[in-house]
């Protein structure tokens, strides 16, 4: 049976790698499928891989509709046997729905990649109803790993190098430092401290008293 799978991680756990293999692997046993992504890092109509890959993509939109994408195509007598949606989190909760109604009326696989929470750790919109209506939720096991070594599960927002917990939920940046708008995978108890890599690393630089070392590492 088809089925709607939300692969959910953190930045740099992988998501657009294995959305770009599982394509790979249904195209190569002769399924024919569409990809979808929404503000990729590379750009417009691209789903690319910090590990250099990249594959063209359908870019979503605010209007796009994908029941009307799929059954369109299946009209004019294109195959569509599944669908790849990258950059998930982005998508709107109707939009969900209609991947959801793809699966149900239509049978095709549908496989969405995506963040779960944003940079205030709350859920985005597209995210909250994947997690109601999937069928599957996978978190995917290559961890990302916070600057202290412990398993990343947040996302933080930094601006000229200072972590923001206020603003607009989809600003696009990068997760290289040094940028006005940079990201970073924190594990829980930074992030709640808003204590990323840079802030740890002028920390250590401060002489500290016995109570404060203590303190930190509570």
């Amino acid at each position: 049976m088809s089925e709607l799978v939300f692969f959910s991680g953190t930045m740099d756990s992988g998501k657009s790698t294995l959305a770009l293999q599982t394509a790979h692997n249904h195209a190569a046993r002769g399924r024919d499928g569409l990809l979808f992504t929404r503000q990729d890092r590379a750009g417009r109509a691209v789903i690319s891989s910090r590990l250099g890959l990249e594959q063209p993509a359908l870019e979503v939109e605010d209007d796009t509709d994908f029941w009307g994408e799929v059954i369109g195509r299946r009209l004019h007598g294109e195959p569509v046997d599944y669908v790849v949606a990258d950059e998930a989190q982005f998508y709107t909760a109707v939009q969900v729905e209609q991947l959801a109604r793809v699966v149900d009326e239509l049978g095709v696989d549908v496989y969405a990649f995506g963040i779960t929470t944003d940079f205030r750790a709350r859920l985005f919109p597209g995210s909250a109803r994947l997690v109601e209506l999937a069928d599957r939720v996978e978190v995917l096991q290559v961890k990302s790993l916070c600057w202290c070594g412990a398993r990343a599960t947040h996302q933080a927002r930094t601006v000229d190098g200072e972590m923001v917990v206020e603003g607009e939920q989809v600003v696009i940046g990068d997760t290289a430092q040094g940028g006005k708008i940079a990201y970073e995978v924190l594990c829980r108890r930074h992030h709640m401290r808003h204590m990323t890599q840079a802030a740890a690393r002028a920390q250590s630089r401060v002489p500290q008293t016995l109570e404060a070392a203590v303190e930190d590492r509570s």
